[in-house]
């Protein structure tokens, strides 16, 4: 017996107002029933005692120790720009807006 019937789907994909042929229908039928299968499935193993997971793995995040640098100064910075204005980079203006 199918959990889902074509009449279902065509009823949901008329309220979706997606124009589907009959193939389709009959199609998307079995698909969706299927998932609904793998639902089920899926809530007959699931029980109170089993915490949620994300991830079937446990996961660590790699990272590195944030270690302070030098960076550039303004000026080095501003040194390979094409246009700069009051220590600043100059960009064209945008939408006609006055700064």
């Amino acid at each position: 017996m199918s959990a889902i019937s074509r009449s279902e789907v065509e009823h949901l994909a008329r309220l979706a107002r997606i124009d589907m042929s009959d193939e389709e229908l009959d199609r998307m039928a079995g698909q969706l029933d299927a998932v609904l299968d793998a639902v089920a499935a899926v809530a007959k193993v699931a029980t109170d005692d089993v915490p949620a997971t994300s991830h079937p793995v446990p996961l660590t995040n790699v990272t590195r120790p944030d270690v302070v640098r030098p960076g550039l100064t303004a000026e080095e910075a501003l040194a390979g720009a094409p246009a700069a204005e009051d220590g600043r980079f100059r960009v064209p203006m945008i939408l006609g807006e006055e700064a």
